[in-house]
């Protein structure tokens, strides 16, 4: 009788074609130690020249060394590690011109979304927004560093897919990958999440009323100012 493949034991494979266990809330472990190891390079913890070995990471995280090689070829692919002879996988010494670069790139790309966004959007997409700004607001008052992230993600991710231009969100999204564990580590500097959520509602108002010019101004003053916060952040670790 032929074996049949059981579903649950099944790799899942997402949108770039990667494939690998799925997590909780459909994250693999490739997936999630990236974003882990991401963030503690981007806060210091893990400082420029340190070596990252498969062994010690696969125990350390509890999984075998496969996706911990996925995961270590994605950071090399955003900078962030690099493969040195005798020494495999090292944390990158990122400069601060480099990661303001990334900043500046981000923040006009994200400009361009808002833009499009407050044409485009539809009155449904304008309703979910301002009921997601409202949600937000509770986070930030209950100091929900974590939940206030996470819903910073939805947020920009949201802005991307309301701007009704595919190749856009499809760029942006590939620049973020780059830049997100920098924007994440920002969140740590005091009154950051206050200020932040003070910058959203400037775009989110700007959106609302469809004006252009003032949505892209307002997001680009938002990321210029995440980028400043994450340098002052960086500077006093």
């Amino acid at each position: 009788m032929p074996r049949t493949r059981d579903p649950a034991r099944s790799p899942r494979r997402d949108a770039t074609g990667r494939s690998g266990p799925a997590r909780p809330g459909g994250i693999t472990h490739a997936e999630r130690l990236r974003t882990e190891l991401a963030e503690e390079i981007a806060r210091g913890r893990l400082t420029p020249g340190t070596a990252l070995d498969e062994t010690s990471l696969a125990e350390r995280f509890g999984v075998s060394r496969t996706p911990v090689r996925e995961a270590l070829r994605e950071l090399a692919a955003a900078g962030l590690i690099e493969y040195r002879p005798h020494r495999g996988a090292v944390v990158t010494a990122l400069s601060a011109e480099r990661v303001d670069e990334m900043f500046q790139v981000m923040a006009e790309l994200e400009a361009l979304c808002a833009a499009s966004a407050a044409v485009a959007m539809t009155a449904a997409e304008r309703a979910e927004l301002g009921a997601m700004h409202q949600q937000a607001a509770e986070l930030v008052r209950l100091g929900d560093l974590a939940g206030y992230t996470e819903a910073n993600d939805r947020f920009h991710a949201f802005i991307y897919t309301a701007s009704h231009n595919g190749f856009l969100a499809e760029t942006v999204l590939g620049v973020r990958r780059r830049v997100v564990a920098f924007r994440r580590a920002q969140f740590s500097s005091l009154g950051r999440l206050t200020e932040s959520h003070r910058e959203h509602d400037r775009v989110v108002q700007a959106l609302l009323r469809g004006d252009r010019e003032a949505a892209a101004r307002e997001m680009r003053a938002h990321l210029t100012s995440s980028g400043r916060s994450y340098s002052q952040m960086h500077d006093g670790l």
